[in-house]
Formats: C-alpha cells, structure tokens, sequence
C-alpha cells in the first residue's frame, strides 16, 4: 500500500509543481481566464517551464529528490502567497442538465478505468523499455548520460524530463499518472473550449469523442508521449485564441514556451513553432509579436538541439542521418526503419481508414468508430471557429503519413473532434447521440466484439489489487510480460556495471544494468554482424579479390566503388583488405589512417585480422563510395587484397592511387577472384569480439535466430547459460577479447 501512496505522491506533487509555476506565469502575462480553463492551462504551461528546469538541474548534476521536494515545494508555496492559485472571476454559461450528466457519466465511467490502470505497475511496451529506462538511468546518475547504444535516447526527452521529476518519488507509475494527468487537461481544456465560442455542446461531444478514444485511453494511462503532445499543441491554439482577444506581450511568451514545449515533447510536434509564428504575424500584421514566439520558443527546443550536436553530431538525430552523418545511427537502418512506420505491412492506404477507425490490428491499435464521421468535419467550414480548427488539424495531421501507426494521430484528434462535432451543432439529438456512441462503442468490452482480436486497447478489468499494491509488481507484471521477469534476473546474477547485448528490446527501466538492442543503434548493428557471421554463409568471408600491379611506391591508396545498385538492400561490405609486396603482406602500423565514404567510423574493421568482422557501407550500393588508406610513408607495393563474402560478387571495384600533384589515377581497373576456404566455427570468435567491447552478457530468446545454434553447445561459443525466465536465456561471455588494433 505504501507503495500506491508514493506513487500518487509523485505523480499528484509533479502536477501540483507544474501548475503553480504555470499559474504564476499565466498571472504574470495578464491572462484572464474563466473558471475551468485555469487549472489545466497552468499545468500544461507550467509543465514546459518544470521540463526545462529538470533539464537544467540533470546538466548541473543536481537531479537528487531532495532537489526536486525543495523546489516544487517552493513554486507550491510561492504561487499561493502571490495569489496566483485563486479561481477565476469570470465563469462560464452554465451547462444544460443533460450535458452536464452526459459528460459527467461518459467522463467518470472511462475516468475510473483509466485511473485504475494508470495506477497499476507500468508496462507498456515502449514505457518500460526505452522512455523509463533513461528517466531510471539520469537518476542513478543523477545527470544527464550518453547513450550511445539506443538511437531514441537521442530524441527530445520533454516530458521524460516530468517522468524524472515524478519517478523520483514513485517510480514507473508515477510517470504513467504524470501522462494520465495529461489527457485529463486536454479533455477539460477541449469541453472549455467548446464554452469559450458559445458552444457547449460542442465542447462535450468533443471531449467525449477524444477521451473515450481506445487509442488515447492506453496511450494516455502509459508512460507514452502521444496524449502529452496532444495537450500542448491544443494548448497553443488555445493560448493564441486568448492573445487574439487581448493582444499582451505576455501571452506571447507563453505561446512561444509551450510552442517550443512541442518541439521538447516529441519532433513530430515541431511545427506548433511555425504554426504560433504564422497565425501570431497574420493576426497582428506584423513582425515584431511573431519575433516574440520564435525566439521564445528557442529556450525550449534549443537544449536538445545542442545535446544532440555535441553528443552524436546530429540536431536531429536519429533522423536525417544522410545530412548529418555520425557514427551512432546508420543511413541504412533510417531508411529501412522510415519505410517500415510508412507501411506497417498495410497492403493499401486504402484500408488505413477501416484500420484506424475500427479493425486497429494493423496500426498497433484505432482511434474509435466514431471518427469514421471525419468527412464531415469539411461542414465545419461555414463557421469561423470551424476554420480555425481545421488549419491545426490538417497541420499536424500532415505528419501521420511518416509513420501510420494509430497513436499517431492523437495530436490532431482534439481539433478533429471539435470539427466533427461543430459540423453537427446545428443537429443537437445527432450530437447527443454521437457523444453517447462514442461511450459505449469505444468501452473496452465492447470494442473487443468489432475489433481485430489482438488490438492494442485497454481491456475492461480494473486491477485495483495491483494499483493498490496489493499484489507486487513482480507477481503482476511477471504473469503478464514473459520478458519482465529476465530484466530482474538481470539484477541478480550480473554485477553492477555490467553490459549486455540483446536481439530484441528488453524491460529496461527494471533494472540498471546497460542493455543494448541490436537494431537500436549503429554500434548494435555491428555487433548483430560479428554474431550472425557465425552461421550466415552470406556475411562470411568467402572471396579474396585482389588487385595486381607493377610495383611502385604508393602512399595512399582507395578502392572506389562504380556501381549503381537495383536492389536498395545491397550494401559494399569487405572482411578484410591486405597489402602486399611479392606476396608478402606489410605489417600494419599505427601510423597507418583509414577512411571510408560512407561509415568511416568502422573502417578498421577491414585492418583488424578477424573473419566476423566486416567494414560495411550502411548505405545502397552507389557509385563514388570508397575506402582509403594512407600508409604513413611510400610503401613499395604491387597487390592490393580483399577478402569479402559471395554476396559481393556485383560490386565494381577499381584501385586509385594519390599522385604528387594531388590528382587521383587508376592504377587496377580489374580484381581477380580466388575461392576462400571455410572459416571454420567461429562463435568464440564472434563472443570475444563482443567481449573487447565491453560487453559481457547476451540474452536470447529460444525462437530468435541464432539461439537453436548457442543451445546445440553454449561452450563452444565461449558462453555459459547463467539465467533463464520464459523464453530468454542469459549468457555470459567466458572468452576474453582480442586487444584491438592501433590502426584506425
């Protein structure tokens, strides 16, 4: 039970923080607010001034609890003594009896489900697998760390910054009621807003359609982000509705805050800065308001931007990685990964509608039948505060076709909800039951019964046990997550500090040891390399192409690449290249430089004498790529060699030398290739590889590739099974790895 206390401490002292700062600086900017609107628009707004100060105090190394008490306690107490905390004057026209009830009883049903749920031990997929496992980390380091072996710790981390905040008392729950705390603001702020523009029933409808959304309702009762970029982007429509109705320097600030809060949040929310920027210019015709908004915005967006340039070499990272290329995210994988969120294996964009709106197996869950009545939301265009929500709809829709999964759509879902039901203002019975639909038909009970089976919703169980802590956090998540259970194996049979390698994602935020996925990062991929050589005829050295020539004094070398492609998954791989004199191969010294475009950061994987390992472009297959090496002085030569796998056969290589005058000549236009012997088992090899860098456990899965070959004779790959939880198998590295070479 005490457990369940400090959860809602955390979460309830994060909101109670957020709001007074937000109240304070709603104060301050001279915002004059009706009863309802106040309390969700401080938090919402207090929330990105909280965000940016926890930032702050990870940089500074100060993220203890004991800081974070101190300074919620005295925004707490500060906003009460200014007065900043007290309920506005103005209110608005009361609700009618039966929208008032509507509301009421749609809202506490799902209300009561949700708070449940939130409450429970958090395990949503990539809650406790990613977006806790940093908040868990920067707290046991009580600074901000990088992570160089997970690409999405290089995302803006907004509202993990709140997760910080709130885990700090009451862990992974907390943070989930931190993002619950969330969709409660928005769905008032949506109902507030339909009362604002003399529309209450507008404002009820529009409510229900989005808190009852079964996308919204597991997306917002998780530690996700989705409902939290939702609230601020609405957040800033609806602060430039205000600044329209008064004007003040002061709003402005606040919008550029929480429009750059956007951009903290998640990238996908960017364009909350352009958008505040346009309306703010078109309004006021003039520059100097949207100057305001942009430069304000900056103080949010700018701390991530710099993490990123100074850490992994990519603003942006772990997108546009062809434009910023760095040795943590591969081009390839971007690529592969971007066409990946583009499809969802959908075989048409015509079944998105049906998949995004009832089926929802396809797109990792729906948004509710409901939004099937999407095209009426055009009728909207009659009204002027019709068209005002259409602007932002289409603007953050327009980002949904970047990755089609269902949550993806819950930014724009407050402005489409409002639309569709602003069409319908004039049918006040076809609202009415529009908004009783949108209850029953999205109640998790009976959206099982149209949904695909395995659609990712909540269930209609309320585990109040679990909530309560009544039963533990192991039982609860031990029973329903297979791999849950090996994170906490992790804690007892690894020493602090250790390093494990894994295929797949894992439970990262239950348990402090560092996991790497292979997919998640650059570095991972090439270990998955070193790994699947073992077994995979394709990635083993099976050619030895070599160029012969004259000899000659040569310093630098390249062998340059010519050839286009047709499949996009072929990529320019070689094992191992050698440089010979009367065949005999020149010893290799530290003077030596090598480079490669692309990947120069791998490139001594082809100088480092080991048959799984392998310098690989990440890239299609394109001409103009090239390897160099600089000997450090003239060498006399007369063979260059390459060992490579069969796969390589379609790669067009010719040898380049580096003439006095600086100009590059060919020297080999022609390889000759000779058949390779077998390796022979290489799995040690592969695990000592791991082993020197710094990695001494891998944990598999029994029906993940590879795992059938460790079983057949674990020793022979130099591993020993140490745990074992379901399907996952925990190994440690007995080998030791191979010094690595000084050439690079």
């Amino acid at each position: 039970m005490w457990e369940s206390v400090l959860v809602l401490f955390g979460a309830a002292f994060t909101a109670a923080t957020s709001i007074a700062i937000g109240a304070v600086a709603l104060r301050r900017a001279g915002v004059k607010l009706h009863f309802g609107e106040g309390l969700p628009l401080s938090f919402i707004t207090g929330s990105a001034v909280l965000s940016l100060t926890v930032f702050g105090l990870l940089a500074a190394h100060l993220a203890y609890p004991a800081v974070f008490l101190a300074l919620g306690a005295a925004a707490i107490v500060y906003s009460w003594r200014t007065g900043a905390l007290r309920s506005p004057e103005h209110r608005f026209e009361p609700l009618s009896r039966f929208w008032s009830w509507l509301f009421i009883v749609g809202f506490a049903c799902f209300t009561a489900l949700y708070l449940v749920v939130a409450m429970a031990p958090e395990m949503s997929p990539d809650g406790m697998t990613y977006h806790l496992s940093f908040v868990a980390r920067y707290l046991r380091e009580h600074s901000l760390v990088k992570i160089p072996y997970n690409m999405y710790a290089q995302l803006s981390q907004g509202i993990e910054m709140l997760f910080v905040f709130a885990f700090a008392f009451g862990k992974h729950s907390a943070a989930a009621m931190v993002h619950y705390t969330f969709l409660v603001a928005v769905t008032f702020l949506i109902l507030s807003f339909g009362r604002r523009i003399g529309q209450p029933a507008v404002g009820v409808t529009a409510a229900l359609f989005f808190y009852t959304s079964p996308v919204v309702g597991i997306d917002g009762t998780a530690a996700y982000l989705d409902v939290a970029v939702a609230a601020i982007v609405f957040t800033v429509f609806y602060l430039l509705q205000i600044w329209d109705d008064n004007r003040t320097h002061g709003v402005l600030i606040l919008i550029g805050l929480v429009a750059g809060f956007a951009y903290a949040a998640k990238y996908t929310a960017f364009l909350a800065v352009p958008y505040a920027i346009a309306i703010v210019a078109w309004r006021a015709r003039k520059l100097a308001p949207a100057l305001i908004v942009g430069l304000t915005s900056t103080a949010m967006i700018s701390p991530w931007v710099i993490k990123n340039l100074l850490w992994v070499g990519n603003p942006v990272s772990p997108m546009l990685n062809r434009v910023f290329p760095n040795s943590f995210v591969h081009i390839a994988f971007e690529e592969h990964w971007s066409a990946y969120l583009r499809q969802y294996g959908v075989a048409s964009r015509w079944e998105i509608p049906w998949q995004l709106t009832v089926a929802g197996e396809k797109l990792s869950g729906h948004i509710g039948p409901l939004f099937l009545l999407l095209p009426l939301a055009l009728l909207a265009l009659r009204h002027d505060w019709g068209r005002r929500l259409l602007i932002p709809a289409a603007i953050y829709s327009c980002t949904y076709f970047g990755n089609i999964g269902a949550r993806f759509t819950i930014p724009a879902l407050p402005f489409w909800s409002l639309a569709i039901a602003l069409a319908l203002a004039s049918y006040p019975r076809i609202l009415a039951a529009a908004a009783g639909l949108a209850c029953l038909l999205c109640w998790p009970s009976v959206l099982r019964t149209y949904s695909a089976p395995h659609v990712w919703a909540l269930e209609a169980k309320f585990p109040v046990r679990a909530a309560l802590r009544i039963e533990s956090v192991d039982s609860y998540i031990g029973r329903k997550n297979p791999w849950y259970t090996i994170a906490r194996v992790f804690e007892g049979v690894t020493l602090p500090g250790s390093r494990i390698f894994a295929f797949n994602a894992r439970p990262d935020s239950y348990t402090s040891r560092e996991v790497a996925v292979s997919f998640q990062s650059a570095r991972g991929e090439t270990l998955a390399d070193m790994f699947y050589s073992v077994f995979d005829e394709a990635q083993q050295p099976r050619i030895r192409r070599a160029f012969h020539f004259s000899r000659r004094p040569v310093r630098t070398f390249r062998l340059v690449q010519t050839k286009l492609a047709t499949d996009p998954d072929q990529q320019w791989a070689m094992h191992e290249i050698r440089v010979l004199q009367s065949g005999v191969e020149l010893q290799r010294a530290p003077a030596w430089r090598l480079t490669a475009s692309p990947n120069p950061w791998d490139a001594q994987l082809a100088f480092d004498n080991s048959p799984v390992t392998r310098w690989r472009a990440f890239e299609r297959l394109r001409p103009g790529q090239y390897l160099e090496v600089d000997l450090g002085a003239p060498q006399a030569i007369d063979e260059i060699a390459i060992e490579t796998s069969a796969s390589q056969t379609d790669v067009d290589l010719h040898m380049d030398v580096l003439e006095g005058d600086g100009s590059w000549r060919s020297l080999a236009d022609r390889a000759t290739d000779v058949a390779l012997p077998r390796s022979g088992f290489m799995g040690k090899l592969a695990t000592a590889e791991m082993k020197a860098r710094g990695f001494d456990y891998i944990v598999i899965d029994d029906n993940e590739w590879g795992a059938a070959e460790i079983l057949e004779g674990p020793a022979a790959w130099g591993l020993k099974e140490v745990g074992r939880a379901g399907p996952a198998r925990l190994y440690k590295i007995m080998v030791d790895g191979p010094k690595l070479k000084a050439v690079r």
